[in-house]
């Protein structure tokens, strides 16, 4: 059983990435292909060679259930997932894919319900010749990833936090939207961002 689902969802990524005091923030055109889609599991790394996919058929018989896909392209787009391989993965327990290229079939990923992030959208198919590294450490669109990391994703984003980080991360962003709670409700109480934030000092100097 995921240990940090709830808690890492019920903050966001945007406040893990604040509590995180970390670099840990990908790429921001790696988008999710359907509103409302979220993963927070551990990684597990991939690299497919440009326009082929084999390390990901490979990486669904040897990736942990419950762990996330995190796979580099060589920034190559095309459609290197689509239905077929969403059922295999949830056959297989994997918890979602993050992709620094394209994927497709996009009303078939909705309609299963399969988090899926990824750089864009292509009709383009794959060979199946070659794997770069399956299960491998890699840097994934400008963040190190390596096996057991922690990736939460959702609408505001990916971000992907050290295995051995993720513990006071979140104990640290739910500190954080402790205090946020507080300033919310001082703010509905007609307190201001610059009161709250003690910056009324700029008051007169702009």
């Amino acid at each position: 059983m995921n240990p940090y689902y709830q808690r890492a969802k019920a903050l966001g990524s945007s406040t893990l990435y604040e509590a995180s005091h970390l670099p840990c923030a990908v790429d921001s055109d790696i988008r999710p292909i359907w509103e409302g889609a979220f993963i927070a599991a551990p990684a597990y790394p991939l690299q497919c060679s440009p326009g082929d996919n084999l390390a990901l058929h490979l990486a669904l018989e040897r990736a942990p259930r419950g762990s996330v896909l995190v796979v580099g392209t060589g920034h190559f787009m095309a459609g290197y997932w689509g239905e077929v391989l969403t059922v295999a993965a949830q056959a297989a327990g994997v918890a979602g894919l993050v992709i620094d290229g394209g994927v497709r079939d996009i009303a078939a990923l909705k309609k299963h319900q399969f988090p899926v992030f990824a750089r864009g959208i292509s009709v383009r198919g794959t060979l199946k010749t070659s794997a770069p590294s399956v299960g491998q450490a890699f840097h994934f669109a400008g963040v190190p990833v390596a096996p057991g990391d922690w990736v939460v994703a959702d609408d505001d984003g990916v971000i992907i936090i050290p295995h051995a980080q993720m513990a006071r991360t979140l104990a640290e962003g739910e500190a954080r939207a402790d205090k946020e709670a507080h300033m919310m409700q001082a703010l509905s109480e007609g307190r201001t961002t610059l009161e709250l934030m003690n910056l009324t000092e700029w008051r007169s100097r702009v």
